[in-house]
Parts: structure tokens; sequence; C-alpha cells
């Protein structure tokens, strides 16, 4: 195959996809057929780049699908090498990452930095039900630890509400969150910026970056609301089939900066 950008337009949208509406749409367009026997890492200008029978895979802006780090780069080619007859970008989230990273933010760097502190200013953990008594308590025990080590170790003093009326934040904790989010690479950047508008929360994505906190009890804390009414209604098929696959994007996002950490 020649060097065409073989990733078709759902590589090109630096969003979380939504699968279930796409098929509902029928926007689902039709799948390239795998042209490639294997894919490997190889070494170029001291980063590790994928390469599909050792030719140099490219992002959809045609540069070079490459990492710093060695481990990285091993996960999107598990990834390429997961693939069966077609290419289905949709398993591919760490690849879909990586070409945000390089054909995104690397030339948006302070832009993105700024999309992802701005949700310090209506985080989740900040709006808290009055009642019933079972919810508050959810919330207080799965939020008020993370906001109290985001206090502690990041010095993001955030305040908290009852109900959704908008609570402004210090102009301090939201420059303490700008400044912790600036501390990561392209590929941090893409990541927590997928975590983050996942759960809805910037101190859940820069917990679980920082290894504070595991994946699952971030995506547990950001789904204490939905779990509780679940509980209660019972479980909507559809809602949960969108779920599984946003917990797919979360995954490969927090393995990506495990990985850079």
């Amino acid at each position: 195959m020649s060097d065409r950008d073989f990733y078709g337009d759902w590589f090109r949208d630096g969003a979380t996809p939504d699968p279930m509406r796409a098929a509902q749409k029928g926007l689902r367009p039709e799948l390239p057929k795998r042209f490639y026997q294997e894919a490997g890492v190889v070494e170029r200008d001291g980063q590790h780049a994928v390469a599909l029978d050792g030719r140099l895979a490219r992002t959809p802006a045609k540069a070079l699908l490459a990492f710093s780090s060695p481990t990285m780069a091993q996960a999107a080619v598990a990834e390429w090498n997961r693939q069966g007859s077609h290419i289905d970008p949709f398993s591919m989230p760490i690849t879909r990452i990586a070409n945000s990273a390089i054909d995104g933010v690397r030339q948006t760097r302070q832009a993105v930095i700024e999309e992802i502190a701005k949700y310090g200013g209506s985080d989740l953990l900040c709006y808290r039900a009055d009642q019933p008594e079972e919810l508050v308590r959810r919330q207080n025990e799965a939020w008020d630890p993370v906001l109290a080590w985001a206090a502690d170790r990041l010095g993001v003093r955030l305040e908290a509400t009852q109900g959704i009326l908008h609570k402004p934040q210090s102009p301090q904790a939201l420059a303490a969150i700008a400044e912790a989010v600036a501390g990561h690479d392209e590929f941090g950047l893409a990541s927590l910026h997928v975590v983050t508008t996942l759960t809805g929360s910037v101190v859940l994505a820069l917990a679980v970056a920082r290894g504070q906190l595991e994946p699952e009890a971030a995506w547990a804390a950001a789904h204490v609301d939905e779990d509780y009414q679940a509980q209660l209604w019972g479980e909507d098929e559809e809602a949960q089939q969108r779920r599984a696959w946003r917990w797919r994007e979360m995954e490969a996002a927090s393995r990506l900066l495990a990985l850079a950490r």
C-alpha cells in the first residue's frame, strides 16, 4: 500500500467517539482492509515509531506515529496487531489518542492546557446533592478524599457547594490546576483531556495521572450519581453500552498516563 492516509475520517476526530450513536445515525463508514501482516516498533531519531511490515506508520496529518517511550509504542502496536481482516479505529483508542497528541496537541499546547484546566471552574466533585441522605453520603465518601488530596499535594483548594448553581473558584486554585496540567507532554495532555471530559472532573484526571487513584476508582467516583439512580430505577441497556464504550477510552487514556509516569 502507498504512503497515503489509510486512517480515514475516524482517526481525524480528536473527540471521544460514540459508536452507538454513529451506528444509529448510519454514519459508520466502510472499514479499510488490513494491508499489513505485522506491526512492530522501530527506532527513528531517538523516538520509538510504529512500523507496519517495516514501513513507518504516519498520523492523518502525515507526521511520524512515534513515541518517546518504547512501552507506549508497544501499546499502540498491540492495537494494530489485534486487527482482523479490516482496520477498526474504534478498537484502537491508544492510536487515536496518539494521533490527537501528535497532530493536535503538539501544535496547540497552550490552548489544550486551558481547555482542560477550565474544568476546574465547574468540577464535578464540587457540586453536591443535599438529599437524599444516601446519595449525599456516597458523594462525600468518593469525592472528599480526592479534593483533600488535591489541596494537600497540588495546592488546588476547590470549594464544594450544594445544588447546581455555579460557584466561582479562587484564581489561586484555578492557577494551581493549570500548573499541574501544564506539567504533561503532548501525550499526557491528550490523555488527560480524554479522562477529564469523560469524568467531568480535572481533579479526578490529575489524581489518575499522578497515580493517586486507579482508573477504576476514578470511573466509579465519576458515576456516583448515575449508579445511585440505576440502583433505584434500574439500568438502561443503551446507556450501559455507551458507558462501556466510554470506559474503553478511559482505560486507554489512563494506561498512557501510567506509561508516561
